[in-house]
């Protein structure tokens, strides 16, 4: 009897072991496979919570979100008084995950963006929670019930409206925290829809504050000259290193950082040294005081072209010896108001110069002026490209008040304007997105001019009123014009 006894409690045991091997690897093939599909045990209460959400709950887009939050409500300048927005109203926002953590680049947080293809904005959400790709995958449509969470910054100050699950407060102003996971479970809900996110295509000069978040490509881009044989992350930081990329813009680059954490993945391989294209992530520095970009996966860099070479100088002018708060007088230039009092000054600011016209105050129903370059041989060079930077200040609703033309048969007289043939330059798509921040130049993108020859002039031309709100004040530097 006692040997019986004793074999049954070893077969138990036995049994008990293998039960216990049996549940932990189902439980891991359901989480952790990869597979990104709602498990049956817990997409059926999760399916039933977003079935009652969207029942009951009314949908905000991200602009509204984005509006809840006051970072500056005493409007002195600093976030000082900076307060998180709490959500107590039946509402939520959905969004398609843009970021993944799956190679350790992001932590604790993921992004959604507003659309899969053309997307106008993003938000982010910080949660107790890592590995989140396996249940927030990139892609993945997910609803967040707003009630109860609290929308502002997750550092005081740097500009990324962030979702969080409570809120902290110090000398700097008021913060978000993360989600926790009681809070995960109810407010992040995902449908088991999962889409296709196709980059938005720009250049580094249309980044601004407007695409923090979103998934982006650029074109014709390489790592710095100086960066040959190095890898993502240098052995010497300790969170995060940021490694400049570089876009050949006529007779010069176009430069952005691309940031990588210590805890990545792919941190130790090496940089591709070729010009190609890369898809990533618009994020910021630690303080939000630069744009940078964050790689989902190494497999998104695509660098294997021939590098660029910068093209050769024709004209150009940096407007380096102007004079500030003078009409604009320099050697070559005309600077004519053909409506108005007013004509193009020269401005100095924290010691860069720049040409700038402002018709605010002059009480004119109309400004027009043209500012015209010294001539320029169009015939040393092929493949000529127009390049220029603007900056703006009080923006005016639907007032676009820039217009650049070219001419071949004018002869530099200003009497003569008028009857010369200006052809108008198509810049309109990269100048309409280049309006980010006041008082931020940026880049106008290449102009192609291969197709003149003879003596050119370019002319920069200013329309507005001052009496029907169009009185915008504009800057213009660095005009360049490079060609092979």
């Amino acid at each position: 009897m006692k040997n019986i006894i004793l074999t049954l409690m070893k077969t138990n045991k036995i049994l008990t072991f293998f039960a216990i091997v049996f549940i932990a690897f189902a439980f891991t093939s359901c989480v952790q496979d990869d597979d990104f599909t709602v498990p049956n045990s817990l997409g059926t209460e999760e399916n039933t919570k977003l079935a009652t959400l969207l029942a009951s709950a009314t949908e905000v887009d991200f602009a509204y979100v984005k509006g809840l939050y006051n970072s500056d409500p005493n409007n002195d300048g600093n976030n000082n008084d900076a307060i998180p927005f709490e959500v107590v109203n039946d509402i939520y926002v959905k969004g398609y995950v843009s970021s993944s953590d799956q190679t350790g680049n992001f932590f604790k947080e993921f992004y959604i963006q507003d659309s899969p293809s053309n997307p106008t904005g993003a938000l982010k959400i910080i949660l107790e929670q890592v590995d989140s790709y396996n249940q927030f995958n990139f892609g993945r449509e997910v609803y967040i019930n707003l009630k109860g969470l609290f929308i502002g910054e997750e550092r005081t100050g740097n500009g990324i409206y962030t979702i969080g699950g409570g809120t902290e407060f110090d000398q700097y102003g008021g913060t978000v925290t993360r989600v926790n996971q009681n809070q995960i479970r109810i407010n992040i809900l995902r449908s088991e829809v999962t889409e296709e996110i196709v980059p938005a295509t720009v250049t580094f000069s249309q980044i601004t504050d407007d695409y923090v978040g979103t998934f982006v490509e650029v074109n014709n881009v390489e790592f710095a000259d100086n960066l040959n044989g190095l890898r993502y992350f240098d052995p010497v930081q300790v969170f995060d290193t940021q490694r400049a990329m570089q876009v050949c813009n006529g007779a010069n680059y176009s430069v952005m950082s691309l940031e990588t954490s210590s805890f990545a993945t792919f941190k130790d391989q090496l940089l591709p040294t070729g010009n190609g294209s890369i898809k990533a992530v618009v994020s910021k520095t630690f303080d939000g005081s630069t744009h940078v970009l964050a790689l989902n996966n190494v497999s998104d860099v695509n660098m294997e072209s021939p590098r660029c070479t910068l093209a050769q100088t024709i004209f150009q002018e940096k407007f380096d010896s102007a004079i500030d708060g003078t009409n604009l007088d320099l050697p070559g230039w005309l600077n004519v108001a053909v409506a108005g009092t007013r004509v193009w000054r020269e401005e100095v600011y924290q010691g860069n110069g720049y040409a700038e016209f402002n018709p605010f105050g002059s009480g004119n129903a109309s400004n027009i002026a043209w500012m015209i370059t010294p001539s320029i041989n169009m015939d040393t060079y092929d493949d000529e490209t127009l390049t220029f930077q603007t900056a703006h200040a009080y923006p005016d609703a639907g007032h676009d008040p820039l217009a650049v033309y070219i001419s071949t048969n004018f002869n530099g007289v200003a009497a003569n304007i008028s009857t010369a043939t200006w052809t108008l330059l198509d810049f309109s798509t990269s100048y309409e997105l280049n309006y980010g921040s006041w008082n931020t130049f940026r880049d106008s993108g290449d102009i192609d001019l291969s197709s003149y020859t003879g003596t050119a002039y370019i002319a920069f031309v200013y329309t507005g009123s001052d009496t029907n709100n169009q009185n915008m004040t504009l800057r213009v530097d660095n005009i360049a014009i490079s060609g092979q």
